[in-house]
């Protein structure tokens, strides 16, 4: 018996993200009774396309593309706070193109290993956090930047042009800050003896690279993410089982009792009838404060049944996606790698990210009350 418990307790701080997520589902269970409704609150295509990316990326590691990236990165910086910048803009950019949940499966892994082979594995909690807070603002640029985007872009009739220069001023201030943040890092030279990487076989690069460009179709819209996750789980039943074996089932069990929690509260009646109550000219502060507690995405899901500010829904829900842990349920994939790779930092970690969350919290929401 004791050795079961054991193995529980130690099963629940190896993932108590899973395990409150779950908490979280049971309790909500109890004031919206199971039921088949429950399957209609998971977003299954969000879910698929984080199984097929995390499966695309465990692929590249075994192959060793990220410490090849980084040798040839590492070659090319020779300063600190010039890795720092490195590692903290490339999520910041490519998540207005590939969405921050991409961003982070891709550059965390990446940060992780370049600080290491940097001699700089002290900066990892400074630097995750930074990548992540970039990940969550860089997409806030763009309708594909992230899920409530694209649900506000298609639901709201606002064009391409519209959405950018509603979110410019806030990603621009983002922008200055990420930099500040970076360049305080000292400048002190890089001293590490970095070894010459190479690449695997071509098999194992290349089921890798068109997993990729399957995940990106799927995620543009050329057909469902269920079809390109449903693909990449066949051909990794025969091909790479060991790819297949790497992914984090926990991360996906996570967003699944997540989903079920939001879903149930937001069937609440008076849950609803509070939010009626007070949205009403208050879109912003509203979007931010809900996202706290059920994430940016399922907030705009909510939210949009109750005005049609379609403007200040798009803001208060991108600025929502900082604060709290599942503010952005994107941030769980970076807490995750830290947890997995450096338990012993995890509550560094959730420190020093609530800390950089709410003071990029408080000066984007100064700049909405000021240019309104």
């Amino acid at each position: 018996m004791t050795k079961v418990l054991g193995a529980v307790w130690r099963f629940v701080k190896r993932e108590a993200v899973l395990c409150i997520a779950v908490a979280l589902a049971v309790i909500s269970a109890f004031f919206v009774p199971p039921s088949l409704e429950y399957f209609g609150y998971i977003d299954w295509e969000t879910i698929a396309q984080l199984f097929a990316l995390m499966a695309v990326m465990k692929g590249f590691q075994r192959v060793g593309l990220f410490s090849f990236l980084a040798e040839k990165m590492l070659k090319r910086t020779h300063t600190v706070r010039g890795v720092v910048l490195v590692l903290v803009f490339l999520p910041f950019f490519l998540s207005m193109l590939v969405t921050n949940d991409v961003s982070l499966i891709t550059f965390v892994p990446f940060a992780v290993i370049v600080l290491k082979l940097a001699g700089c594995e002290r900066l990892v909690v400074p630097v995750v956090v930074l990548q992540t807070v970039a990940a969550n603002l860089g997409s806030m640029l763009t309708p594909m930047g992230n899920p409530q985007n694209l649900y506000i872009y298609g639901g709201s009739g606002m064009s391409f042009g519209d959405v950018v220069l509603t979110m410019l001023p806030y990603c621009a201030l983002s922008a200055a800050g990420l930099f500040v943040a970076s360049v305080c890092f000292k400048n002190s030279p890089v001293e590490c003896d970095v070894p010459d990487t190479k690449l695997g076989g071509p098999f194992g690069l290349i089921w890798p690279s068109a997993g990729f460009v399957l995940c990106l179709l799927g995620l543009f819209g050329v057909f469902s993410p269920l079809i390109a996750a449903g693909v990449l789980l066949v051909f990794l039943l025969f091909a790479d089982r060991r790819a297949l074996a790497a992914v984090d089932y926990s991360l996906l069990g996570t967003f699944a009792a997540l989903f079920i929690f939001i879903g149930n509260i937001g069937s609440i009646e008076g849950f609803r009838n509070f939010l009626s109550s007070v949205i009403g000219g208050n879109e912003v502060p509203v979007a931010v404060l809900a996202s706290q507690v059920i994430s940016n995405v399922p907030a705009a899901l909510l939210l949009s049944g109750f005005s049609e500010n379609w403007r200040a829904l798009l803001v208060g829900c991108n600025l929502g996606g900082l604060g709290t842990l599942i503010a952005s349920m994107a941030s769980l994939i970076s807490y995750k790698e830290i947890a997995r790779s450096r338990p012993a930092l995890r509550v560094k970690y959730l420190l020093v990210f609530t800390a950089f969350n709410i003071a990029f919290l408080a000066v984007l929401v100064g700049l909405y009350f000021i240019i309104g």
